[in-house]
């Protein structure tokens, strides 16, 4: 799961970046290693972040049907509130939202390149 969110944020940060860059290159030819290496950081933070919450008892890992991996525990969503939360605020904030700000990144850049 760590991976996943991870490389999800990555992701969407890159698509930020070209955004940036394209629509604003006056700011994007600014960016450089330093401000990738500080980008990178924050999105294991924020992967961290989501993939550790159970460790402090909100939401749960279970195994996977097939015994071969751990994953989020879905039954206990239907059970208890906290687990629900969990998984609604996972949803939201590391698919929801990255998907979001992907697609707005590339409709402005789509936007800016057509206009130019």
């Amino acid at each position: 799961m760590l991976f996943g969110i991870c490389s999800l944020t990555t992701l969407t940060l890159q698509s930020v970046v070209c955004f940036v860059k394209v629509c604003y290159p006056l700011y994007g030819n600014k960016f450089n290693a330093c401000h990738a290496r500080l980008l990178i950081a924050c999105a294991w933070v924020y992967a961290l972040l989501f993939a550790c919450s159970p460790l402090a008892h909100w939401g749960e890992y279970g195994a996977e049907p097939y015994g071969t991996a751990c994953c989020i525990d879905w039954r206990l969503s239907n059970q208890r509130i906290m687990a629900r939360s969990y998984t609604v605020v996972l949803f939201a904030f590391c698919y929801i939202l990255p998907c979001c700000v992907i697609v707005a990144s590339y409709m402005g850049i789509l936007v800016t390149v057509r206009a130019s």
